[in-house]
């Protein structure tokens, strides 16, 4: 498979104990942590591309072809 560049959905969220948690939907398991909002990203972009290295090529093609189609905020009781 070409490398190039590839853009990936990433959910930021405030983590309870200060800092930031990022998440990538595309990439089951892939997430990471910071202190700011410039660490969470840095530390996303390096879990993408060592998550990426560890699959086998098939893997990789069926991964890089989902896509996060929107983020909605749904009501429910809790």
């Amino acid at each position: 498979m070409d490398r190039r560049i590839r853009e990936f959905s990433v959910i930021i969220l405030e983590d309870e104990g200060g800092g930031y948690v990022a998440i990538v939907p595309e990439l089951p398991g892939c997430h990471t942590q910071g202190d700011s909002l410039d660490e969470v990203i840095s530390n996303v972009r390096e879990a993408i591309e060592l998550y990426l290295e560890t699959l086998s090529e098939e893997e990789k093609k069926e991964l890089l072809s989902r896509r996060v189609v929107g983020l909605q905020r749904v009501k429910a009781v809790a």
